[in-house]
C-alpha cells in the first residue's frame, strides 16, 4: 500500500508544446500549468545556462557581448541540442518543483511532416530531460483534439495551425491526418518581414520585440473598421541615433501580405488533395483555426472569403495544442492511434 501511494504521488503525466516562440505544459488532472517563451540565455564561452523562459526573453537585443540570448527551436524542430534539451529540463524541474527523482511520461508535439531524425532528436531530448517514457504527437491533430474536433470519427475535420515557426494545415479523419502540409511561414516570418519593411520604408532599424510587438498591434489580415497608428522607436540606419516614427495598420497590412498569401495558398493546395468526401464534410461543419498567428486580426475572414468556407478561431488558439496533449495523455488508450512515435525508458 505505502509503495502504491509513492508511485502514484511522484509519477506524472505531462503533455509539452515545444513551440518555437513559446512551450507551454500540461499536467494531467490539472490543466496547463506552465507557459515560457521559449528561449535560453546562456554565456557564449562556456555555453553556461543562465536564464531559460521569460527572463531570458527579456534579454533579447539587451544583453552584453559574452551573453547570448537563442531560440533553440527553429520551424519547429531542434536547431540546437544541447540547448533545447536544458530547456526542457527546467520545465519538467519547474512543474515537479525541483523533484530530481519523478520521472514523468511525456507527450510532445511535433510539426507535421518531421523526419525520422527530427523525431528522434525530440525523444532523446526528452529523454536527456528526465523522461521515463515519451510520446510523439503531430502539432496539427493535438489542435484539432484540444479544439474540441470528433478526430477519431471517419468524417473530414479541417485545422489550420499558425504557431512561431511553421504554419501546419491538416485534414484529419479516424485519428490520421489525411493530407496536409507544413509551411516555415508563421510567426516569426511575419516579424522578420515588419522588421524588414520599416527599415526599407523608413531607415529604421528596430529589435524583433519590437516587430512582434508592432504585429500585435497594428497588424491585420483584412481592412480594419478603424485603422490605427503605432510609435515606433528605434535606431536611424543614416545617423546612428535615436528616432521615433508614427506607422499606421495599413502599412503593416501591405507588408504582410506575401506571408499571408503563402498561407491562405497552403490552405487551398490542401483542400485541393482531399478527397471529395471528406471536402463535403468540412464544408457542412468548418474550418479551425488555432495557434497564436491565428490571432492576427482578420486572418480568419481572409481564408474565408479566399475559400469561400466557413472559417472560426479556436475558443484559446494559443493553448489548444498543449490541450490536446493533455487530452491524450487522458485518453491515451482510446487516442493511441494519434500518437505518430514513442519509447520508454530502458532499465
Amino acid at each position: 500500500m505505502p509503495i502504491r501511494f509513492i508511485s502514484r504521488h511522484f509519477k506524472k503525466d505531462l503533455g509539452i508544446d515545444l513551440g518555437t516562440a513559446n512551450c507551454l505544459v500540461y499536467e494531467r488532472n490539472r490543466g496547463i500549468v506552465l507557459r515560457e517563451p521559449s528561449v535560453v540565455a546562456l554565456h557564449k564561452s562556456s555555453k553556461e545556462i543562465l536564464a531559460v523562459g521569460t527572463e531570458a526573453r527579456q534579454m533579447i537585443g539587451r544583453t552584453p557581448g559574452d551573453i547570448v540570448a537563442v531560440r533553440p527551436l527553429r520551424n519547429g524542430v531542434i536547431a540546437d541540442f544541447d540547448v533545447t534539451r536544458e530547456m526542457l529540463k527546467h520545465l519538467i524541474r519547474k512543474v515537479c518543483h525541483g523533484k530530481v527523482f519523478v520521472k514523468p511520461r511525456i507527450v510532445v508535439s511535433i510539426p507535421a511532416g518531421t523526419t525520422e531524425v527530427e523525431r528522434r532528436a525530440v525523444i532523446d531530448a526528452t529523454f536527456h530531460a528526465g523522461a521515463r517514457e515519451v510520446y510523439l504527437i503531430e502539432e496539427p491533430v493535438a489542435a484539432a483534439i484540444g479544439a474540441g474536433l470528433p478526430v477519431h470519427e471517419p468524417a473530414g475535420n479541417m485545422i489550420i495551425d499558425v504557431g512561431g515557426g511553421t504554419t501546419d494545415i491538416a485534414v484529419i479523419s479516424l485519428g490520421g491526418i489525411v493530407t496536409g502540409q507544413s509551411i516555415p511561414v508563421a510567426g516569426d516570418v511575419m516579424d522578420d518581414v515588419i522588421a524588414r519593411y520599416i527599415r526599407r520604408q523608413y531607415n529604421l532599424m528596430i529589435g524583433e520585440r519590437t516587430a512582434e510587438d508592432i504585429k500585435i498591434y497594428l497588424g491585420s489580415a483584412f481592412p480594419l473598421e478603424e485603422e490605427i497608428s503605432y510609435e515606433v522607436r528605434g535606431r536611424d540606419q543614416v545617423t546612428g541615433l535615436p528616432k521615433i516614427i508614427e506607422i499606421r495598420s495599413e502599412e503593416i497590412r501591405e507588408a504582410l501580405k506575401e506571408p499571408l498569401t503563402a498561407i491562405v495558398n497552403a490552405v487551398r493546395q490542401t483542400i485541393e488533395k482531399t478527397p471529395p468526401e471528406l471536402v463535403a464534410d468540412i464544408m457542412f461543419k468548418e474550418i479551425v483555426m488555432t495557434g497564436g498567428g491565428s490571432l492576427l486580426k482578420g486572418l480568419d475572414q481572409l481564408i474565408a472569403n479566399e475559400l469561400g468556407m466557413v472559417v472560426r478561431l479556436a475558443d484559446d488558439p494559443m493553448t489548444s495544442v498543449a490541450l490536446g496533449t493533455g487530452k491524450t495523455l487522458e485518453h491515451i488508450h482510446l487516442l493511441s492511434r494519434v500518437v505518430v512515435a514513442g519509447k520508454k525508458a530502458t532499465s
